[in-house]
C-alpha cells in the first residue's frame, strides 16, 4: 500500500513539474509556475524519504541524509538572498555544474556498488550503459558549466578560444570516449570485493571516459563567443537535465528520470528558439562557431562612416515630455548599472502624463534567457507593456522617442544591411525606424559580438554617455 502511495506521489510531482514549466512560459503566470515547482519538489522529497524508510538497511549512512539536505537548503537560501539580478546568469551556470558533478558521482558510486556487480545479461549491459552515459554527460555538463560561469562572471575572456583543428580535436575526444566506453562494457562491472576504481580495469576505463568528458566540456565552452552565452546557458540547462535523467536510470528513480527528461527537452527547445532568433543553428553555437566568424573583430564587416551626436539628460527629458509614444529597449548594460528601478520610475511618470510607454525585449538580450524580463519584473514594471521583438517591430515608425538602455547587438542594423557582418541575418529590434533614438552607453566600445553598430551614427540617433543608472536618474529628476 505504501509503495503505491509513493508511486502516486511521484506521478503527482511529475504533473506539478509540467504545470510549473507551463506557468514559467509567461510573466503573468511565472509566480504560480514557481509555486507548482516548489510543491512538486516538496512532495517528491517526502515521497523519497517514505520510500527509503521502507528499506532503511538498503541505504548506507541514511542518518546523514537529512542533515546534509538541511545544510544544502540553508546554503541555497543564503545564496538566493545575496545574489544580485546581474549575477543571476553565472549563478544559474554554476548550479548546472552541481547537477553534472552529481551525475558523475552517482555513476562512480553505482559502479562500485557490490549489488550492481552481480547483474548479468542484458540487465547488466543496460545498467553499464546508463553508468557510462551518466558519467560522460555529467562530466561535460560539470566542466562546461564552470567555464560558462567564469565567462559570465568576467573571470575568463568572452572571446572564443579557436584552436587550430578544434573540430577534429572534439571528434577525436568523442571517438576516444566511445572506444574507452566500449572497453568498459567489455571488461564488465566491478568485482564485488573491489571498492577502489584504480584497482579494477573497468574502473580505469570509466575514469578515462570521465577525464575526456571533463576536457571536452572545457574545450566546447571555451570555443564559444560571449555573444552566444545566453544560448550556452540554456544548452547547459538541457545537458544538466539529461545528466539528471541518466542518474535517475542508475538509481532506478522514476521521478528523477521524468524530471531530467523535462528539463533536458525544455532546455533544448529553448536553445533552438533562441538560435532561431539569432539566425544561427544549434550545432553552430555548440561547436564553437563552426562556419561563422562569431566573436570576430569589428573589422569583419563594412566600415562605419559618419559621426556621433552626443546629448544631455536635460535634452532627453525635454524630448520625453513632448512625446506621445515612447519605447524602451533594455540590454545587459541596464543590468550592470542596476537601472531597472529608475527605468520603472521614468515609465510611471510618463504614463501619468498620458504617454504610451512600452518595452521591446529581444530573445537573447542579456546573458540569460529571459534576463530582461526578470529584471523588469523585479522592478514591478507592468507585464502588459512588455512586448517581444516580433510584436513590436512594426510599430517602431510611430514611436516618438526610443531609449536603448545598454543594448548593442540586438539593435544593430548591420544584421539586416551588411551581408559581410558576423551577425548578418540575425533578427534585431529595428530601433532606427523610430523618429528619435537615444542610445545610453558607457562608451563607444563594441558589443559582445565585437561588431560596430551603425545605429549610433544615424541622423536620428543621439548618444547619452555614462552609467545608465546615473544618466537616467538625471533624466527622471527633470521629468517632475
Amino acid at each position: 500500500m505504501t509503495t503505491g502511495l509513493v508511486t502516486t506521489a511521484y506521478l503527482v510531482s511529475g504533473i506539478l513539474f509540467v504545470l510549473s514549466l507551463g506557468g514559467l512560459s509567461k510573466q503573468e503566470s511565472a509566480r504560480k509556475g514557481n509555486l507548482y515547482g516548489i510543491l512538486g519538489m516538496a512532495l517528491a522529497i517526502i515521497a523519497t524519504f517514505v520510500q527509503l524508510s521502507l528499506d532503511p538497511e538498503g541505504v548506507i549512512n541514511f542518518q546523514f541524509l537529512a542533515p546534509l539536505m538541511i545544510g544544502g537548503a540553508v546554503i541555497g537560501t543564503i545564496l538566493a538572498k545575496r545574489v544580485e539580478m546581474t549575477s543571476m546568469p553565472e549563478l544559474v551556470a554554476i548550479l548546472h555544474s552541481f547537477v553534472g558533478a552529481a551525475a558523475v558521482l552517482v555513476g562512480l558510486s553505482t559502479f562500485l556498488d557490490p549489488a550492481n556487480a552481480l547483474m548479468t545479461g542484458s540487465e547488466k549491459l543496460i545498467h553499464e550503459i546508463e553508468i557510462l552515459l551518466g558519467v560522460f554527460i555529467g562530466g561535460v555538463t560539470f566542466t562546461g558549466s564552470v567555464i560558462a560561469f567564469g565567462k559570465l562572471r568576467g573571470s575568463l575572456s568572452g572571446k572564443p578560444l579557436l584552436l587550430p583543428g578544434r573540430h577534429m580535436l572534439n571528434l577525436g575526444m568523442l571517438g576516444a570516449a566511445i572506444w574507452f566506453g566500449s572497453q568498459f562494457l567489455e571488461q564488465g562491472h566491478a568485482d564485488p570485493d573491489r571498492t577502489i576504481l584504480l584497482t579494477d580495469p573497468a574502473g580505469i576505463s570509466l575514469l578515462i571516459v570521465m577525464g575526456i568528458s571533463f576536457v571536452l566540456g572545457v574545450h566546447l565552452i571555451l570555443a564559444i563567443g560571449g555573444a552566444d552565452m545566453p544560448v550556452v546557458v540554456s544548452m547547459l540547462n538541457s545537458y544538466s537535465g539529461w545528466a539528471a535523467a541518466a542518474a535517475g536510470f542508475m538509481l532506478k528513480n522514476d521521478l528523477l528520470i521524468i524530471t531530467g527528461a523535462l528539463v533536458g527537452s525544455s532546455g533544448a527547445i529553448l536553445s533552438y528558439i533562441m538560435c532561431k532568433a539569432m539566425n544561427r543553428s544549434l550545432a553552430n553555437v555548440i561547436f564553437g562557431g563552426f562556419g561563422t566568424r562569431s566573436g570576430s573583430s569589428p573589422g569583419a564587416g563594412s566600415e562605419v562612416e559618419g559621426t556621433i551626436t552626443e546629448t544631455t539628460a536635460d535634452e532627453v527629458a525635454e524630448e520625453l515630455k513632448e512625446a506621445k509614444e515612447v519605447m524602451i529597449v533594455p540590454g545587459y548594460g541596464m543590468a550592470v548599472a542596476q537601472a531597472q528601478h529608475v527605468v520603472k520610475d521614468i515609465t510611471e511618470t510618463l504614463r501619468t502624463k498620458d504617454v504610451n510607454v512600452r518595452f521591446a525585449i529581444h530573445p537573447v538580450a542579456g546573458r540569460l534567457p529571459g534576463h530582461m524580463n526578470v529584471l523588469l519584473a523585479e522592478a514591478n514594471v507592468p507585464y502588459d507593456i512588455v512586448f517581444e521583438m516580433d510584436e513590436i517591430n512594426a510599430d517602431l515608425p510611430e514611436v516618438d522617442v526610443l531609449l536603448v538602455v545598454g543594448a548593442n547587438d540586438i539593435v544593430n542594423p548591420s544584421a539586416l544591411e551588411d551581408s559581410s557582418s558576423p551577425i548578418a541575418g540575425m533578427p534585431v529590434i529595428e530601433a532606427w525606424n523610430a523618429k528619435y533614438v537615444v542610445a545610453l552607453k558607457r562608451s563607444m566600445a563594441a558589443g559582445y559580438s565585437g561588431v560596430e553598430n551603425p545605429l549610433y551614427f544615424k541622423d536620428n540617433t543621439d548618444m547619452l554617455f555614462g552609467d545608465a543608472k546615473d544618466t537616467l536618474s538625471a533624466v527622471f529628476a527633470k521629468l517632475g
